[in-house]
């Protein structure tokens, strides 16, 4: 079953895993000492994550490192730009309110 990335992404700790992974790949220890959590605990999210093709794992010797599947994100980010230009949009009104505004007060 695949998961939706959306409801991965909502999760704070896969977020940070996330994060964490972005500069460099890492191994499900290195991931779990950064957090308050037991490592079957990052297991499931790192195989959600990796469910939703967030990240990919390669196998190195006898250790596994995750890293970030960029082209995914960058559907996200794709996604979230229709968002962005609108609040984009409400605060450049806001510059030119507060602008307008301001002059009359001088």
């Amino acid at each position: 079953m695949r998961r939706d990335v959306y409801q991965a992404i909502a999760d704070p700790t896969r977020r940070a895993i996330l994060t964490l992974i972005a500069t460099q790949a890492l191994t499900p220890n290195s991931i779990a000492e950064n957090f308050n959590t037991t490592r079957q605990a990052i297991s499931k999210h790192l195989k959600i994550l990796n469910e939703c093709d967030l990240i990919q794992s390669t196998q190195q010797g006898r250790e596994i490192y995750y890293s970030l599947q960029v082209e995914k994100m960058k559907e996200i980010d794709q996604w979230l730009a229709q968002f962005r230009k609108h609040w984009e949009s409400k605060f450049n009104q806001l510059d030119q309110l507060l602008e307008t505004m301001k002059n009359k007060n001088i």
